[in-house]
């Protein structure tokens, strides 16, 4: 549609409640913003997704969808979030009055970030932990002599079936540093029995395989698994005191608003960069560390005929961006209403793109170094996700001198990177809540108490995460809740709502009123074209390509738990259409009438430019009687 063609809406003006805005807070300073940004940008994604699919999908090639995805959708939709946040000077749910009849965009964002902080603090809860586990004298998932290991316990195949096929006193094992006998616990001595006792029935390579002690800490130890996700099998103690100590920490970061936290991300946004330069350097020096860089970033344009990659590239760059989740516009909402933020949008996506760069080095060089010691290709113990941070990164450790230093700080990092995210959320959540109740929640003392109640909320959500069943139940809210196909449904929503409902050419004017100058006129052309392309085009390959989920891609759900998962992710999604329904049968007249008066912005004076006035006229300044 021309912008010209459409018909001129008029702009409802809101007389605001002084003393309520007087009361919102603010953030102390530009570089508090700008921190806050990179810290809820910058998350777990950069570290255990992107170097994989960098790597999977050809190397240095896969800059090519990364960086054209990253301009024409994710950068367009994280600037128009900034800087709706910070035109209506409120967050997610309350910002969308710009547009009344898509507020249910401002519902979907709020269950969005609300689902996905229920279960983002789980990870940090394991991080913690193994944490806490990398202080002991010997790294406890480096050998096979704990009460959680099997007799399958061993390194690789050959070794296992070294020790399967013998039967003398000292255990045959390159992980168990040659104790005897003598040496061993009672209960390692049990163990070591029914590892003699198995030689007559398991001495085959076909007739067992294998498991690393790194793998079996993750599930026998850290979450002890169960068979299914109908076996709850009770909470794991030590997950659920790591849980609440995730928990208390997180309110303590937000408990006192933007101010408060504007100072923690000084530390906790900083500091992870210190850790990272620090594993580079210990990983550029390890032997083998040249491959695994060289398997990192090698080309292989090939892979880009592949429209996978093409929609890993998309998919990937939108996950990172932390965006459609509202967290972008409840941050920029606390900015004064003429910042800059069109400079610090540019430097949060620049940051966010070379920590994940950044972070490849570091985890391939790793990597490669671990492959040269098994004498394996790369391929072998390059994962993703949780793959990654719990089972193969640990392992690797386990292999280089001080192993416990190593360790503590690759957790630190992984902790310090997570919480930033982890309570720009929180702040995000709060920050919907308090701009319905501003009388209220503006005030510190009920801010502190919605933040405790929400985190105890949350807490006790995440709590059917950290039982034996808990896995299962955290991989459904990570698969169904804030899917790709749930946010490219709301970045489309957004782009088309202030590309064509409310006008490109009007934000573009919006943030001339704000920072005193026009943007690039790129950005008008994405919000209004390439971005809804982009995302409809993503989101209609995932659509066809959808599997149900699968834990390991062994499991599969039964059809509730299936569903459940479904539902994770259609509350968000229907937010949307539904409100649109629901706002127009709440208003009288025909259905032209009804769509005219919806769309009608709320806006005070001073946010309207005066181009905009003198192009509409009267019309634009009329106020609406209800």
């Amino acid at each position: 549609m021309d912008e010209r063609n459409k018909p001129k809406t008029s702009v409802e003006i809101e007389q605001p409640k002084i003393e309520c805005l007087k009361e919102r807070a603010q953030w102390s300073s530009q570089l508090d913003f700008l921190l806050a940004c990179i810290g809820n940008a910058v998350g777990l994604g950069n570290i255990w997704r992107f170097p994989y699919l960098c790597y999977k999908n050809g190397g240095g090639a896969f800059l090519i969808p990364y960086l054209i995805m990253l301009f024409c959708g994710a950068l367009p939709v994280m600037l128009l979030e900034i800087g709706l946040g910070q035109y209506m000077s409120r967050g997610g749910l309350k910002s969308w009055i710009i547009c009344p009849l898509f507020q249910g965009i401002g519902i979907a964002t709020f269950l969005m970030c609300f689902l996905s902080i229920t279960y983002y603090i789980v990870i940090l809860a394991w991080g913690l932990y193994y944490m806490y586990a990398s202080v002991a004298m010997e790294i406890p998932w480096g050998s096979c002599f704990n009460t959680w290991n099997t007799y399958r316990c061993a390194s690789s195949n050959e070794e296992l079936q070294k020790r399967l096929c013998t039967s003398e006193g000292k255990y045959s094992s390159s992980i168990s540093n040659g104790q005897t006998l003598e040496n061993m616990s009672l209960i390692n001595v049990t163990l070591h029995n029914s590892l003699i006792n198995t030689t007559d029935t398991n001495c085959s390579m076909s007739n067992v395989t294998a498991v690393d002690p790194a793998v079996e800490f993750w599930e026998n130890h850290v979450i002890q698994i169960s068979d299914s996700i109908e076996d709850g099998g009770g909470i794991v103690p030590q997950l659920a005191v790591c849980l609440l100590v995730m928990w208390i920490l997180v309110y303590f970061c937000v408990w006192r608003g933007v101010k408060w936290s504007g100072k923690v991300v000084y530390f906790t946004v900083t500091f992870p960069y210190v850790i990272l330069l620090i594993l580079l350097v210990r990983g550029a020096t390890l032997p083998g560390a040249g491959n695994g860089i060289k398997y990192f970033l090698s080309p292989d344009f090939s892979r880009l005929q592949d429209a996978q990659v093409w929609i890993d590239g998309g998919t990937q760059v939108f996950f990172s961006a932390a965006i459609a989740i509202g967290a972008m516009i409840s941050l920029g909402s606390y900015n004064d209403f003429h910042t800059d933020f069109y400079k610090h949008t540019m430097i949060v996506a620049g940051i966010n793109s070379g920590t994940s760069f950044l972070s490849g080095f570091a985890v391939f060089s790793v990597l490669g170094f671990m492959a040269h010691e098994q004498n394996v290709d790369i391929d072998q113990v390059a994962e993703s996700g949780p793959g990654l941070v719990f089972i193969v990164y640990p392992k690797a450790v386990t292999m280089m001198p001080l192993p416990q230093l190593w360790a503590i700080l690759f957790f630190l990092m992984l902790f310090l990177i997570g919480i930033d995210s982890g309570f720009v959320m929180v702040e995000s959540v709060v920050a919907h809540i308090s701009d319905m109740f501003p009388r209220q929640l503006y005030k510190t003392k009920g801010r502190m108490i919605l933040t405790a109640v929400l985190c105890f909320l949350w807490y006790t959500m995440g709590l059917s995460m950290v039982s034996r069943g808990g896995m299962y139940v955290f991989q459904l809210y990570d698969y169904y809740s804030a899917s790709g196909v749930v946010l490219l449904w709301v970045c489309f929503w957004e782009s088309i709502v202030i590309g064509w409902i409310f006008g490109s050419e009007k934000f573009n004017d919006a943030i001339e009123v704000m920072i005193g100058y026009r943007i690039n006129k790129w950005f008008h052309i994405c919000w209004k074209y390439l971005t809804p392309l982009v995302c409809t085009g993503i989101f209609a390959f995932q659509l066809i390509g959808f599997k149900p989920l699968k834990y390991n891609n062994e499991y599969e759900y039964p059809p509730w738990a299936q569903g459940f998962g479904l539902m994770l992710a259609l509350v968000s999604m229907c937010c949307i259409p539904f409100y649109v329904v629901g706002k127009l049968l709440s208003l009288k007249g025909p259905i032209k009438e009804r769509i005219k008066k919806a769309i009608v912005p709320k806006l005070t004076k001073d946010q309207i430019s005066k181009k905009s006035r003198n192009k509409d006229g009267a019309l634009l300044l009329q106020q609406i009687e209800t």
